[in-house]
């Protein structure tokens, strides 16, 4: 594993990577692959990988290694590309600050502050779990009540069990898995439930974590008060009306001893507002050309500071996408601009990246706003492709060849996922 223990940091680099997880560690090997020679990843914990040291559970690598890895297996292999590139990383490490002539200002117990200068700057900073806070839960304040993915932490890397009876609020990713792990450690999981009419989590994770082993999941259904002095002793759950507002009439009680919240993921973006780089209201992380850049020039974001992925693999190459155009950035190879914005239509929440160019091949992320069954995602009048469903927990992810494009002549693209008649 790497630790960070450098015996030193230099001040100059050519591509600096902020966090060290799965994107920062993508991006890094990017870079390195473009050509950039003095590479440096920055990460806060005590050793790069991320969530994915926390994540024992199998699922990772199909599409990346085409083979099921967990997530301790993934993190590993991508530490050892990084080494083998010879890749600078210092861990135990927080930037702090950053300016608009990518210079970094970073604060750590080996090394004390220290300012660097870097040529290209890679946000990969990653995601935060939402709390209690941000969703407003009405009761008292009790111990008991955690994020699903600290209670992954304290399981699977400190022996802690969170309690005996368990409640979890939203169905995310996390919250699934965390509904199997703790079952399998001998803890009652009551239940899961979701404030709105359909799942937040992959299909398989539903099937896998939750009818596996008959755990219940209760949708357009919440937690809607807390009750309990020193500790979670109940919480009362209610069914919601269609504007999302709980029926108290039809309220019930549950006895419980702890309340687990997978209510979803921010993309961690305070640097980014320091830098006043543009962000998207609907994802909250920088809006992104096709060569992942910012609005502000050589500096480039990937992976879940940019937005929430299903899947590690994606973030992969993203990322790698990312570090390979701050390679180039470095070294003079850069790709010609974009000419076209994507613009999200019917049935569509974002695309990412915000704009493409009709010269190139493109992947494409969006997310949808509603499930549909037998549809028709249609970019303008230049490409089309029909699709068995779509559901707004899972990301479809789109690629676009310029054989489609090369007929484009406008300045925007409107997206659009519609119902098909065959």
């Amino acid at each position: 594993m790497i630790t960070g223990k450098l015996s030193h940091l230099e001040q100059h680099y050519d591509v600096v990577v902020v966090g060290g997880g799965p994107a920062g560690m993508a991006a890094a090997v990017g870079a390195r692959d473009a050509g950039a020679e003095k590479i440096l990843i920055v990460d806060r914990e005590k050793e790069a990988g991320g969530i994915l040291w926390q994540c024992i559970h199998p699922g990772f690598g199909l599409h990346h290694f085409k083979e099921e890895l967990t997530g301790p297996e993934y993190a590993q292999r991508y530490l050892a590309s990084v080494m083998d590139k010879g890749v600078d990383v210092v861990t135990g490490a927080f930037v702090f600050d950053a300016d608009r002539d990518r210079r970094i200002q970073l604060t750590s117990g080996q090394h004390g502050i220290r300012v660097i200068d870097s040529k290209a700057l890679v946000l990969g900073m990653g995601a935060r779990e939402r709390t209690r806070g941000a969703i407003r839960i009405p009761g008292t304040r009790p111990a008991g009540v955690l994020t699903a993915g600290l209670a992954q932490k304290f399981v699977n890397m400190m022996g802690f069990l969170p309690g005996k009876r368990v409640v979890i609020l939203g169905s995310g990713d996390i919250g699934l898995i965390m509904a199997r792990r703790l079952t399998l450690e001998g803890v009652e999981v009551v239940g899961v439930f979701e404030i709105m009419p359909h799942a937040n989590g992959l299909n398989r994770n539903i099937v896998q974590c939750l009818h596996d082993f008959d755990i219940p999941l209760h949708l357009s259904t919440t937690v809607a008060h807390i009750h309990g002095r020193d500790r979670v002793e109940k919480v009362t759950v209610a069914p919601v009306d269609a504007a999302l507002r709980p029926i108290m009439e039809k309220s019930w009680d549950i006895d419980c001893d702890t309340l687990l919240l997978s209510i979803g993921l921010l993309p961690e973006n305070e640097l980014s507002r320091q830098l006043g780089i543009s962000l998207d209201p609907v994802t909250s992380g920088p809006v992104v050309s096709s060569r992942m850049e910012t609005s502000m020039p050589g500096v480039f974001a990937c992976g879940n500071v940019v937005h929430i992925h299903d899947l590690v693999d994606f973030v992969s190459q993203e990322s790698y996408l990312a570090g390979t155009n701050a390679g180039e950035f470095v070294t003079g190879k850069r790709r010609p601009a974009d000419n076209v914005r994507l613009v999200p239509g019917e049935n569509v929440r974002y695309c990412v990246p915000h704009t493409i160019s009709t010269d190139r091949e493109h992947t494409v992320y969006m997310r949808v706003r509603q499930p549909l069954e037998k549809c028709l995602i249609r970019l303008g009048d230049v490409y089309q492709k029909k699709l068995l469903y779509v559901f707004p927990a899972e990301m479809v992810n789109l690629t676009i060849r310029p054989r489609f494009l090369e007929q484009f002549h406008g300045d925007a693209l409107r997206v659009d996922v519609v119902p098909r008649d065959t």
